[in-house]
């Protein structure tokens, strides 16, 4: 079940991704490189959940309902980096802090942000929170290099450029992330979306992953 309807059939986006070359090198490279990085992060995840599991004894993993590939819904994984009852503590906040609301309303984020735990803020500025969603890229709901996943309330914020978005598979890293994450503008964002989309190659997705490297070590544009 799709949550929004796109044409794509007709789109020229479909034009530089749909072509069943580039699917399937993406696809199988996609399988390959999170096999082998999952391999290696393996022992790190042991030891998050480890921690996790003796501090607050919370669920491990988070699963958030995402906007896909054709605009299908998936579970996005991630280690919990916020409170167990952080719906009702964002409520709260937001309900207290009139500006908190309008960053909120404006981003879709918090520079404060009183859910997320001591533990969760180190693994998000890491991005170490991230690594389950490998899981997402061996099962096709992901991959490695697209578009940040987005939830339903969201897509009205691409307005008619969702076609972009569900042309392809949102990626653990994208040209937003290396090109300032939250110090880019929502706006700016999805322009970096549909510019991915439109200029796709193998080698622009083997140049964000090198990128994504530095971005990482550096933290650069993280909260």
């Amino acid at each position: 079940m799709s949550i929004i309807n796109v044409g794509l059939g007709s789109s020229n986006t479909s034009t530089t991704m749909g072509t069943p070359r580039g699917h399937s090198t993406k696809r199988a490279f996609d399988v390959c490189a999170a096999s082998a990085l999952l391999l290696v992060a393996l022992p790190a995840m042991f030891f998050i959940a480890l921690i996790m599991f003796s501090t607050d004894r919370g669920p491990i993993l988070f699963g958030h309902t995402r906007v896909g590939l054709n605009g299908r819904p998936f579970r996005c994984l991630k280690f919990r980096s916020m409170v167990v009852d952080s719906q009702e503590a964002l409520r709260r906040h937001l309900e207290k802090f009139p500006q908190a609301r309008a960053e909120w309303e404006a981003t879709q984020k918090l520079r404060e942000d009183p859910r997320i735990t001591r533990l969760g803020r180190f693994l998000r500025i890491t991005s170490l929170d991230e690594l389950p969603q490998l899981f997402n890229v061996i099962r096709g709901e992901m991959s490695l290099v697209g578009p940040r996943p987005i939830v339903e309330d969201e897509v009205r914020r691409y307005a008619d450029k969702i076609e972009h978005y569900a042309a392809v598979r949102p990626g653990i890293t994208g040209l937003w992330q290396v090109s300032g994450r939250s110090d880019v503008d929502y706006d700016q964002r999805v322009q970096l979306d549909c510019r991915y989309v439109r200029e796709w190659s193998f080698a622009g997705d083997i140049l964000i992953l090198l990128k994504t490297v530095k971005v990482v070590l550096l933290r650069t544009g993280s909260r």
